[in-house]
């Protein structure tokens, strides 16, 4: 089992660096995990106040709380959640409160809806397959093709159906993530696609790891931690 250690402390962690089980989580781990995330300066009051809430938030719902949730509660707008968290909301303050993805909800397929059609012409394939985690992620980013994400979107509500703006966003995921080899943080994907955060939240209202990273059809993470943050 891989260890995270600290001041001489050792948590189980998965391969990303989050805790295995969060009872296991203390003050120790968030400062350590700081730490290796680059946060050289320690945690201030308001990255504590942000840690304590999504914990908080966790053990009475069972539940992660997404991002747009934690900026209103926080009364934090997204660039000061960035200044706090560079590395991210789920890889930044998730990591370091020990929250990671327990609560997932994984969803089985629905009938296909004529009123939901494939981007191209033609059916979408009711026995056709894709190798996903216990999560509902793709396991191979390569296998993803546009009715997976037509089912998928609608599974998560997205009833009407997906829009040039959900495409666009679709496959800026896509294209970073074959070009660089990792999910883009909510922040990257913002500025890039001249959105704020609320945008997003409008397109994807399940969350932007929960939703339109999957509908993208890449991992869960798919990260190394550790990179740097441009």
């Amino acid at each position: 089992m891989k260890t995270f250690s600290y001041n001489n402390k050792a948590y189980p962690v998965d391969d990303n660096n989050f805790l295995i089980d969060h009872n296991d989580w203390d003050k120790e781990f968030a400062m350590g995990m700081a730490y290796e995330l680059g946060m050289l300066d320690g945690l201030s009051e308001q990255h504590w106040e942000v840690i304590y809430f999504i914990r908080t938030e966790f053990e009475k719902t069972g539940e992660r709380p997404l991002l747009y949730e934690t900026c209103r509660a926080m009364d934090l707008k997204t660039q000061a959640l960035q200044k706090l968290f560079p590395s991210g909301y789920l890889r930044g303050a998730c990591l370091i409160a020990g929250i990671g993805y327990k609560g997932f909800q994984v969803y089985a397929l629905p009938e296909p809806r004529k009123e939901h059609p494939a981007p191209k012409a033609g059916f979408i394939e009711r026995n056709k397959a894709y190798r996903i985690d216990i999560y509902g992620f793709l396991l191979d980013p390569e296998d993803w093709d546009e009715e997976y994400a037509v089912v998928r979107a609608y599974e998560m509500n997205i009833k009407s159906g997906l829009t040039d703006r959900h495409w666009q966003i679709i496959y800026f995921l896509r294209d970073f993530y074959k070009l660089n080899k990792c999910v883009p943080t909510i922040y990257e994907c913002c500025e890039s696609n001249e959105m704020d955060v609320e945008d997003i939240e409008e397109l994807f209202p399940a969350g932007y790891h929960r939703c339109a990273v999957k509908i993208a059809g890449l991992p869960s993470i798919g990260v190394n931690i550790k990179r740097k943050i441009l």
